[in-house]
């Protein structure tokens, strides 16, 4: 990554916070907030908690999209299989094991209660989980649980961005540890420019949003910088 233009992308993304534009994306950080507020795997309650933990003000499009329902089928899962379900995301949660192996145990997973799923109601029209969207969902499930570790994984957004910061040895298919591992270097980069922090708090409105420290940012810099 060539750090000159780094910082003029994040000259750039100053004009930005400082546009009235600057707040189109802020509904991931209520999500944040929300999941924060709810997430607790040691409820009775599990099927409310997850349901309470994704919730939005103004859009429902990171879990629900059209012929993208992520949520409704986890909900269907912990309703069939509570304790797999707990099991699946102790897993995913666990930070002493490697992301990969992580992941694609949890696709894995996913891709069991599926089948179960199905043989339980064999003429039900589900024939997919959706976690295995490019990490997007499991990656909104970690970025959401570990806010200053990990950002919201869009592959082509991460390619582009790579590619927009003279990076020549682009990723041909998903690479989420190389994501994580470019994530945080750029967010420690990032919180040295305090004028830009500040921007980006401003924006945020106090009981709506999460105000800790979060990639989040990194997530929308990304995205602004493939669009600008």
């Amino acid at each position: 990554m060539q750090l000159n233009l780094l910082r003029q992308a994040f000259e750039k993304y100053k004009k930005f916070l400082s546009s009235s534009d600057s707040g189109k994306r802020l509904y991931v950080w209520e999500s944040q907030r929300i999941f924060q507020e709810f997430w607790d795997l040691e409820t009775t309650e599990l099927v409310a908690m997850f349901d309470q933990s994704f919730q939005n003000s103004t859009t429902r499009r990171l879990w629900r999209r059209e012929a993208y329902e992520p949520k409704e089928m986890m909900l269907k899962f912990i309703e069939m299989a509570p304790d797999f379900f707990l099991q699946m995301f102790g897993d995913l949660f666990n930070e002493d094991k490697t992301i990969d192996g992580r992941i694609d145990r949890f696709i894995f997973y996913c891709d069991q209660l599926l089948q179960e799923y199905k043989s339980q109601k064999p003429h039900s029209i589900e024939n997919s989980h959706f976690h295995d969207d490019g990490y997007q969902m499991i990656s909104l499930y970690l970025s959401f649980r570990f806010p200053d570790q990990y950002a919201y994984y869009r592959y082509q957004v991460f390619r582009l961005f790579l590619e927009k910061m003279g990076v020549v040895n682009l990723p041909e298919v998903n690479d989420f540890e190389r994501f994580v591992k470019v994530s945080r270097t750029v967010f420690k980069l990032m919180k040295k420019e305090e004028d830009l922090m500040t921007l980006h708090q401003n924006r945020l409105e106090e009981g709506k949003h999460y105000f800790e420290d979060s990639l989040l940012l990194i997530y929308d810099f990304m995205v602004f910088t493939t669009e600008m």
